[in-house]
């Protein structure tokens, strides 16, 4: 009984602390124009993408159903690619989602995402000209964005005591075991072609061999390939050197002050995340509410603080505190973002070079094989209850 009045008084203090949207900054006529209908919105994130009312911050999606009566149906991937799956097997509809600029592309080619009808979404008049319309969107018929930012080299002040860090730094044996590269082709290859003055989204396949044989060279004297490990490892100097996103990096020198970040002089990727709706949304009038939500100033600042990323909406910078609005890994300088690049859509063919280029220079990494066998032994087994059954039908007629 003690435990339940506990946990009761918990609910209660937590409830009264909890951070809320100032309704009087909304327009309800709008937003509560579903309430009481038993709606929903499927939603389809990446990973801690957004403002959860963990560590003082405010729960987004509580908020828009408090507001709206709206239920968020909220999952998450880790991937691009294995968004795209997804949408392209179907089976699943989901109503919003949030892909990166390169897949953005693919999924306009594809035919998986629709035009979004702006009119529907006031909000949108808070998003800065520079994000209405990209490479991946030349029209800014499919999307809105959401956040944006740069990589770069987050690299231990007491271990690297360079002059200039660069992209240099990376392939440089002095630090041998002690560096750390991403587990995906598209970034990986990225900063090998950046090093060799190549562009991010080149389809000459010459230099993406010459930019495998570098990484294949690389391989000796790096740690490990990791994604969401590097935070242990830079956190714990178990590593020295690394290359991540920027918002990320912020998290890690929040947890370890010996850690910094540089921006590559030339040659850094420059992306942006942005809101769609798939072709086959079932509930497209309560996604674009919650697109509009999302692009509300105080919503996209509260998601901006939570995430560290930078945000494309100019209303939510004007309410921004100075010391993240002047940050400077957040939101780089002119001069560096000039010398940045957006990753587009590849040819097929490209692809599926970059991908076979790509097994080969993991093809003796532990942990690639460590997915590699069993899998292959998945499909060698079910291969063979496949003929086993065959057999089995062919002796019954």
């Amino acid at each position: 009984m003690k435990n339940i009045i506990a946990l009761l008084l918990l609910i209660i203090t937590y409830s009264l602390n909890a951070k809320t949207i100032d309704e009087s900054k909304l327009d309800l006529t709008y937003y509560q124009k579903f309430k009481g209908k038993n709606r929903v919105v499927n939603v389809y994130n990446w990973g801690e993408y957004i403002s959860d009312g963990s560590d003082d911050s405010i729960n987004v999606n509580k908020e828009f159903e408090r507001i709206t009566g709206i239920k968020v149906n909220y999952t998450t991937f880790s991937s691009n690619e294995e968004l795209y799956v997804k949408l392209k097997v179907g089976g699943i509809s989901y109503d919003v989602i949030i892909p990166s600029d390169y897949m953005i592309a693919k999924l306009i080619r594809d035919n998986l995402i629709q035009n979004i009808n702006y009119n529907n979404i006031p909000a949108y008049k808070n998003i800065d000209d520079r994000f209405r319309k990209g490479l991946y969107d030349p029209n800014g018929e499919y999307s809105i964005a959401y956040t944006w930012g740069i990589n770069g080299i987050i690299y231990n002040k007491k271990y690297v005591n360079e002059e200039n860090i660069d992209l240099s730094i990376l392939f440089n044996d002095k630090y041998a075991g002690k560096i750390l590269m991403y587990y995906n082709p598209r970034d990986s290859f990225a900063v090998a072609q950046a090093y060799l003055g190549y562009s991010l989204n080149t389809t000459n396949e010459m230099e993406l061999r010459e930019t495998a044989r570098i990484l294949k060279e690389q391989k000796n004297i790096i740690q490990a390939y990791v994604m969401d490990e590097i935070y242990d490892k830079m956190e714990s100097e178990e590593a020295y050197i690394g290359v991540y996103y920027a918002g990320d990096a912020l998290s890690m020198i929040e947890n370890n002050t010996n850690l910094d970040f540089a921006i590559p002089s030339k040659g850094a990727n420059l992306f942006v995340d942005a809101l769609c709706i798939p072709s086959n949304a079932e509930n497209v009038d309560t996604a674009e509410m919650y697109i509009n939500f999302m692009s509300e100033a105080q919503v996209a600042l509260a998601n901006a603080n939570y995430i560290n990323y930078a945000s494309p909406n100019k209303a939510a910078i004007e309410i921004m505190d100075k010391e993240m609005k002047n940050n400077k890994i957040i939101y780089p300088p002119k001069e560096i973002l000039d010398n940045t690049e957006i990753y587009l859509e590849l040819p097929e063919e490209t692809n599926l070079l970059i991908d076979e280029l790509w097994r080969n220079i993991l093809s003796e990494d532990k942990k690639y094989n460590s997915l590699v066998v069993p899998i292959a032994l998945a499909i060698i087994i079910t291969l063979c209850i496949i003929i086993a059954m065959k057999k089995r039908k062919m002796k019954k007629s």
